[in-house]
Order: C-alpha cells, then structure tokens, then sequence
C-alpha cells in the first residue's frame, strides 16, 4: 500500500522501513523511543508530515520494535511485567536499532 493512500489523522505517525513496509502507530507510543519523540517535534518535517522513514531498519526489525513499544506502554506502571519475547536470531539487529531509537 502506498504511504499516501491513508490519512493517519493528527494522533498518528507513519513508521516506514527501508524495505518499504509502513507501521502506523499512535504518537503516544512512539513518544516510547526518544528518537522518535524528537522527530516529531515540529521542528522536523516528520513532525509536519507525521511520516518517519527508517532507513536502517528493515520491515522485520521495525515490526518487532512497534510491537515493543506497545508492550511498553501497556506495561509502563506494572510490577509484574511478563518477559519480552526475542528471536536469537533477530537479536543483534533489535539491539542497534533500540539503541539508535533510545528505548
């Protein structure tokens, strides 16, 4: 689907992997990473736009990250926080891009 097929509306952002594959999720979730928060500030285009592109992220990666920062922010005030599920083999690549995203 094209990014410009769909309006995401002013409570949403556009996450979109170098591969092409977009995520639309709420500002309040992507206010999660401070990377992404500080993008969305309006003085960056992707805070006019509400379009993030993620050049170093491939589609795999940036689903396993958004699903992340909804599990953070349902867990945020919890004491007992069920595990986080990683895959072995996609752990490295999850490693340089929370560190990149600051979550």
């Amino acid at each position: 689907m094209d990014n410009e097929d769909y309006d995401t509306g002013p409570a949403y952002v556009r996450l979109v992997s170098n591969d092409g594959h977009t995520f639309v999720v709420s500002k309040d979730v992507a206010s999660v990473s401070g990377t992404l928060q500080n993008m969305l500030s309006d003085t960056f285009e992707e805070g006019q736009t509400n379009t993030i592109k993620l050049h170093d992220i491939d589609g795999t990666v940036l689903e396993k990250v958004v699903e992340y920062l909804y599990y953070n922010r349902k867990w945020a005030d919890s004491v007992d926080v069920p595990e986080f599920a990683v895959p072995t083999e996609m752990a490295l690549e999850l490693l340089v891009a929370a560190d990149f995203l600051h979550v």
